[in-house]
């Protein structure tokens, strides 16, 4: 199996450089709208000969209007000749074939054809002895690849080998190429996949820019070491920055890219990635490097390592490894990565092997966080252990299931609680479904042991804890629905009623540490669920039934064109938890409230081109909202988009945070696009970010010029090494792309300029309807 490459080519400062780049990452976080299709037709001849017999053996057939012999040695042709052979097909005004000596010349028109490439010329000369054909004032095209250009000289080996002398190679089309490439020497290999140019000037609409004595170049979509496109952009943060990628093709299931990234106000940073693939496993190891930084008092390297993989061994295990560790808590703020984004908190650090049965699967885990600034510090798990069962019962569908899991929380600063946790449910569920209705029921017994250790004099923590609780949850649902018209049209309309019941009995768990357990998002699909926080340190009490209704209208397609939602749920007796004193679960106080907030979300799409969409979490006995968001999208069409949304949340830390921001992606025309974005805070009446982005593209290339700025953070306050931080990064971006060099001239999109942000485009699910 080979990696994929998809092919530029690059101006460098000092160097000619043109090879592939890495395809975009199908794990993307933000889609952006459809790349508008470009029309670069590549030019095609009819076959030579097409009505003739076809030749399979050593044999030439050579049709002419006129045709003579000298002595029995020599035949001429003229008039309309063509010759066919197995490999190739040639044209002339007038040739001739010495018997003797196997050797083919021709005059006047030429035209040279194979499977690979057409030729142009005013002379051909082919002999058998040589091995190889020659032809003078050459133009060329090759077949079903944008490449062409001419030469003086053109050489054709037996086994397709290409050597152009006095010659030139675009992927432009034109009179006067956008770009081109003029060298004394041009080589293609006979396979079409690359080329190598010797004494070679880059010339801009036929200006020589640029002069390298040698390199090499691909021709089609297979990979070859070479430089990728330097990338050239500014920040307040780092200066002047050059980016100059080189692709090292190592072999069939290995490579690299190596990139040295200068800095002006840092220095000299080194970037190496580097993939493999080995049957069934795949991985990626990345390392940044910088020896000094500059702009920081201090002279220790500051550096970013990051190894990945996934692979499968057998059809029943799987093993998934991602890891990173990085110099200091501000590295992704002052210099950035391509592996995280700058306002990330936390790095993974995870080691995963999994085993999948039939009715049974385990998973062994390994998991520790690298923290970023003063967020409270997080455990180990080393190891965590899950075993889950399933086993089906002979009634009603019916499943027992077992899921246990034990985990070794280990401290990651001196003077915190550690802990072993066991657990174990068992249960039995229940599922019965119809396309009108569906009642789920399951109970189940929960058992959790904790030996804890470390516990500091006068903290509530036991060391040994055992927790026994059963559940009980019953949730149903109705789905009506109706004919409706409205407005000339056809549509379907549903209302669909859910009601769930629930029962955890109370329990004091204050004896317990939090070792990976947090709040959970309130949100309508939350209200539907059995727990209140993640992880098993806290489970919460429940005696509640949770109601819901959703209602949607539907075109005569099944496409949604209006949903609205809206629940809460309903507490049966009051419930009084109790919580460590340094907790950062959101529920630090007793709860006797008989129903919680209202969670609700609305969708509509008023037309092809404007949709709405927004939640909200609404506590009715307060008057005031706990959580809200609306988004509103225009697609002009399905390539020029704009969104507009606002959120709001109550409490974030203690603060509340509400933002406006506006995106848009537009198609100027066929060669021009625009991505631009604006992030607001309205609490603190600053901007967090904005963006603003120009692209060129062509058939043969393409340029993007964008300005940048966002907010900085400080994720080490402590740190007194950084001489200056500005409150805000800016900068300006240039980027020159050559296309076409991978046999095709697609458009490239704007897909990279929608992912270059710290808050990015969030493609609602169904605008992929």
């Amino acid at each position: 199996m080979l990696f994929s490459r998809q092919i530029n080519v690059s101006l460098c400062l000092f160097l000619l450089c043109l090879t592939h780049e890495v395809s975009a990452n199908s794990a993307t976080p933000s889609e952006a709208p459809e790349t508008k299709p470009m029309f670069c037709p590549i030019p095609t001849f009819a076959e030579i000969g097409a009505n003739t017999p076809t030749v399979n053996d050593n044999s030439i057939n050579i049709y002419s209007h006129y045709a003579g012999i000298e002595k029995d040695q020599i035949a001429q042709f003229s008039g309309g000749v063509t010759l066919v052979d197995k490999s190739q097909k040639i044209i002339a005004d007038e040739l001739s074939f010495n018997r003797l000596k196997m050797s083919i010349e021709a005059l006047g028109n030429i035209q040279y054809q194979s499977n690979d490439i057409n030729i142009f010329a005013n002379s051909l000369s082919a002999s058998k002895q040589e091995s190889s054909t020659a032809m003078t004032d050459a133009a060329y095209q090759l077949n079903g690849n944008p490449g062409h250009g001419s030469a003086g000289k053109l050489f054709v080996s037996t086994d397709g080998r290409l050597s152009l002398l006095d010659s030139t190679f675009t992927t432009c089309a034109g009179e006067v190429p956008s770009w081109q490439i003029k060298a004394k020497e041009i080589n293609l290999s006979a396979t079409g996949d690359f080329g190598e140019a010797y004494h070679a000037q880059f010339r801009v609409m036929d200006v020589p820019i640029l002069y390298v004595p040698y390199f090499s170049f691909p021709v089609s979509k297979k990979r070859t070491s070479g430089f990728l496109y330097p990338k050239i952009s500014s920040s307040s943060n780092s200066g002047l920055e050059v980016e100059t990628p080189f692709y090292w093709n190592i072999a069939e299931n290995l490579d690299a890219t190596i990139t040295p990234h200068y800095m002006s106000k840092r220095g000299m940073q080194l970037q190496t990635e580097v993939r493999y693939l080995t049957g069934l496993q795949s991985g990626q190891i990345d390392l940044e490097y910088l020896n000094n930084d500059k702009a920081l008092k201090s002279s220790d390297p500051r550096y970013l390592a990051r190894f990945q993989h996934i692979g499968t061994f057998s059809e029943d295990f799987r093993a998934y490894i991602d890891y990173t560790t990085i110099s200091d808590d501000n590295y992704l703020v002052d210099i950035g990565s391509k592996q995280y984004n700058s306002n990330d908190a936390y790095l993974y650090q995870l080691g995963e092997l999994s085993y999948f049965g039939e009715q049974w699967q385990t998973t062994l885990k390994l998991q520790d966080f690298e923290v970023l600034g003063s967020h409270n510090p997080s455990y180990k798990t080393i190891p965590h252990i899950e075993i889950a069962a399933q086993q089906p019962l002979n009634f009603l569908s019916g499943q027992f299931e077992l899921y246990s899991e034990m985990s070794s929380f280990q401290a990651a600063e001196e003077g915190q609680v550690e802990a072993n946790r066991y657990h174990v449910e068992a249960g039995v569920t229940l599922p019965i479904s119809t396309p009108a209705w569906f009642l789920n029921s399951e109970m189940k017994l929960m058992h959790t042991y904790y030996q804890q250790s470390n516990i500091n004099v006068g903290s509530p923590l036991d060391e040994t804890v055992q927790r026994t609780l059963p559940k009980v949850r019953v949730h149903g649902g109705i789905n009506f629905d109706r004919n409706m018209t409205a407005f000339g049209n056809d549509y379907r309309h549903t209302f669909e009623p859910q009601l769930q019941y629930l029962y955890i009995p109370e329990k004091d768990q204050s004896n317990i540490g939090l070792y990976d357990t947090t709040s959970l998002q309130e949100d309508y699909n939350g209200l539907f669920r059995d727990r209140r926080y993640s992880g098993l340190d806290r489970i919460s009490a429940a005696n509640q039934y949770t109601w819901g209704i959703t209602s949607r209208i539907l075109d005569t397609s099944n496409l949604e064109v209006f949903r609205f939602s809206v629940g809460r749920i309903q507490y049966l007796s009051s419930r009084n938890i109790t919580e460590n004193n340094n907790t950062a679960l959101v529920q630090t106080t007793p709860l006797t409230t008989k129903e919680s907030s209202v969670a609700a979300d609305v969708f509509f799409r008023l037309n092809h081109q404007w949709q709405i969409s927004g939640d909200i979490q609404y506590n009715t006995l307060g008057n005031f909202t706990n959580k809200g968001q609306v988004n509103l999208d225009y697609h002009f069409d399905k390539f020029n988009t704009l969104q507009l949304n606002h959120r709001y949340t109550r409490d974030v830390s203690g603060n509340s945070l509400e933002q406006v921001s506006a995106l848009t992606s537009m198609a100027i025309n066929s060669n021009w696009s625009f991505v631009g974005r604006i992030t607001q805070d309205l609490k603190q009446q600053r901007s967090l970010e904005s963006y603003a982005g120009f692209q060129y593209e062509s058939c043969c290339w393409a340029i993007r010029v964008a300005y940048h700025r966002h907010i900085n953070s400080n994720l080490d306050e402590n740190n007194n090494d950084i001489e200056k931080r500005d409150e805000f990064d800016s900068g300006f971006m240039v980027q020159f792309i050559i296309k076409g060099l991978d046999g095709q001239q697609s458009a490239i999109g704007t897909q990279e300029m929608f992912n270059d942000s710290i808050f990015g485009y969030k493609r609602p699910y169904y605008l992929n309807n």
